[in-house]
């Protein structure tokens, strides 16, 4: 435990100190602020069923697009390419505790700037009070369904990531195939849905499994304060099993 809290304090600290990770973030805040300013000024034109909130997260899946792979790909690729890796595996440190600890560090990181998004519709409150009056604006259940969905998907997202960046010493290599790959979890379901399955009989069986792995299902639930079960099941042990992958790529490779 006492080389897993180690790890986990110097993976942090390296990620604080890292300008990649600065850049990051700002270019991460500057791109949600961008997109609530314009769901807002949508939204205020004519009457709209739909809270702020909800259009807001529906577009989460742009940033995860960049920030993952920027955020993972260099995790395990850049030490296995400077020999770092194999140095860590000399050490009473596991693999498994190398892979976990990076893995807790980005996801702090990666919650902690999504935490930060959940400002934006206070700071519009402050400064336009009359649209707060409304209720539309600071919908908790929205709000906190919304981030949750983040939070429980990220987990899924980020051990792809660290996936990824195991399986070469390349760091555009690992990004582009993560990006590749989250792009087939997020919006392959939404577009296989628009097909009619449902005509064909040898494909009828696939319409509720299709619907289980829907993500903007999903997150339709939760930003409108649904909260289901299932997701959760198939995010975290998905989550599980990719890190436990991982792990085994580390200790083979190393």
């Amino acid at each position: 435990m006492r080389h897993f809290l180690h790890l986990l304090v110097h993976e942090i600290r390296m990620l604080w100190i890292s300008p990649a990770t600065y850049v990051a973030a700002i270019l991460f805040l500057i791109l949600m602020a961008f997109i609530y300013v314009f769901y807002l000024y949508y939204g205020s034109i004519g009457t709209q069923d739909v809270l702020v909130s909800e259009w807001f997260f529906q577009s989460f899946f742009w940033p995860v697009f960049f920030m993952v792979p920027l955020l993972t790909m260099r995790s395990l690729a850049e030490e296995r390419r400077l020999g770092t890796l194999e140095s860590l595996m000399t050490t009473p440190a596991t693999a498994f505790q190398i892979v976990v600890s990076k893995f807790i560090a980005i996801y702090l990181f990666y919650i902690g700037i999504w935490a930060l998004t959940l400002a934006f519709p206070y700071i519009v409150a402050y400064f336009e009070p009359g649209l707060a009056e409304e209720g539309r604006l600071l919908d908790k259940a929205s709000l906190l369904g919304g981030f949750l969905f983040v939070a429980l998907s990220g987990t899924l997202y980020i051990a792809l990531g660290l996936f990824t960046s195991s399986l070469t010493r390349s760091q555009l290599v690992a990004g582009m195939l993560c990006f590749s790959l989250l792009f087939v979890i997020i919006v392959s379901g939404q577009l296989l849905m628009k097909l009619p399955i449902a005509e064909f009989k040898a494909l009828s069986w696939a319409g509720e499994p299709l619907e289980y792995l829907r993500t903007f299902k999903h997150l339709e639930d939760f930003s409108r304060g649904i909260i289901d079960t299932r997701p959760f099941v198939l995010y975290l042990s998905n989550a599980m099993l990719l890190v436990g992958l991982t792990t085994l790529t580390v200790e083979a490779r190393a």
